[in-house]
């Protein structure tokens, strides 16, 4: 019985905890970033692949099915000669690849950069002739400084107007290409005299130099390492587990080898010819600054939240103008590299080159590398092994005596291939998050 005309009121259920709040918030993160042992971060792996984060796997299982297959058909494949022959030749590729995968980040794209090293190329060229006599680091210099420049007057554009990067860099490439005709003369050719110069392509370094080289390298890799990951684990923060780092070392340490015993075989056909490349020394600086620049810093950090959503990153405080223009700037840079590279392996540069070509396969190498053409997701290190898929097939059709037709068709294919990759990746991703 009540009193006071009050009803009393059935006690409500305790609360129940929300499913979809910190306990979703914990299955929403990588197992592999908190694994402590190595079983945990393989599980991790696992989960990461099935969700549709393939990372690399899927192009170096395309490598090596490409290498067995190529050999199968021409024992000549493998061989020590060939497989060097395959990496100078994949170096510009993997070097204009590298500086796509800048703008590829933003789900942006530069269809210029062909001719922006190109342009790099006859650049130096010119001024290291015997008409201006510059000395070679001189040449250098303004030639990606000139490339720089034109990035960023091309992200400038894109920028500030508003206007599409497609349409941009389209008419980038037009007018690029025009600049180096001019350049060029009515001769249609700049001779590269300069012996530093041509030995970026042809020159290489001595057995002893390499195996030197290659432990320091792979040293300051391996104490950086273990270092970072024990300061992070006395700080408290999450680390990979000893034995992934060890594994890590090593197989780094087993690439090395390989890399330098194939280089330090005779590959001389009157004369010997042993020792690691300058050109492949070059490649690894730029991966590894492009890597560093990208995983380590604030950029890098900005360039990848732009790229998984603009309008997110703009209310975060991005400056997405800057970003962008000097992401395009780093592209142009290096695909000015790319250019001088070009023109110290034919030690020369006319009007034979072929930019439209270049960019084409620099897209593609990114891509098939497995940097996303959505923006977001990628690495220096996919678009360098998108360019050793490329070289690779390149190098492989021709000891089988295939025209450039059928090597365009093929990695048309490939390419393909890898973009279905990606669009499935993304579905998959998108079932997960969902």
């Amino acid at each position: 019985m009540t009193t006071g005309g009050t009803v009393p009121r059935t006690p409500e259920p305790p609360e129940e905890a929300d499913p979809t709040g910190a306990d979703a918030a914990a299955v929403a993160i990588d197992p592999s970033l908190t694994a402590t042992s190595l079983g945990e971060y393989l599980r991790g792996q696992w989960v990461r692949i099935r969700g549709g984060e393939t990372g690399a796997l899927p192009v170096v299982a395309g490598l090596i099915l490409i290498g067995a297959f190529f050999q199968y058909l021409n024992s000549n494949f493998l061989t020590a000669g060939n497989m060097v022959n395959l990496l100078v030749q994949g170096s510009v590729f993997m070097l204009l690849a590298m500086g796509e995968v800048y703008v590829l980040l933003l789900g942006e794209i530069d269809l210029s950069i062909g001719y922006i090293g190109g342009l790099g190329g006859v650049i130096m060229a010119e001024l290291i002739s015997n008409k201006h006599n510059w000395p070679w680091w001189a040449g250098v210099a303004a030639a990606l400084l000139a490339c720089t420049a034109i990035g960023v007057f091309q992200g400038t554009i894109i920028t500030r107007i508003g206007l599409p990067s497609f349409v941009v860099t389209l008419a980038g490439q037009l007018g690029w290409l025009g600049v180096m005709l001019l350049i060029l003369g009515s001769g249609g050719v700049v001779p590269v005299n300069d012996a530093t110069i041509n030995d970026i392509a042809s020159g290489q370094l001595s057995p002893a130099a390499s195996w030197v080289v290659m432990l320091v390298v792979v040293g300051v890799f391996g104490v950086w390492s273990w270092f970072r990951d024990e300061r992070r684990r006395r700080s408290g923060l999450v680390a990979p587990p000893r034995s992934l780092t060890l594994i890590k070392i090593l197989l780094t340490l087993t690439a090395g080898v390989v890399v330098v015993a194939i280089c330090n075989t005779d590959r001389g056909v009157l004369v010997p010819i042993k020792g690691v490349p300058w050109v492949l020394l070059l490649v690894l600086a730029v991966l590894l600054a492009w890597t560093v620049v990208l995983a380590r810093t604030r950029f890098g950090r900005f360039v990848y939240a732009i790229g998984g959503g603009p309008e997110a990153a703009r209310r975060a405080g991005v400056n997405l103008a800057l970003i962008r223009t000097v992401a395009f700037a780093l592209g142009s840079f290096t695909a000015g590299i790319a250019g001088i590279v070009y023109a110290s392996r034919l030690r020369s540069v006319s009007t034979s080159y072929d930019g439209g070509t270049l960019v084409l396969y620099a897209v593609a190498a990114a891509v098939i590398g497995g940097t996303s053409l959505f923006g977001g997701r990628g690495k220096p290190l996919h678009a360098v092994l998108g360019g050793l898929v490329i070289a690779a097939i390149d190098n492989g059709m021709g000891l089988q005596g295939y025209s450039a037709p059928s090597k365009f068709i093929v990695t048309a294919i490939v390419l393909v291939l890898a973009v279905t990759i990606d669009a499935l990746a993304r579905r998959g991703r998108a079932a997960v998050s969902r």
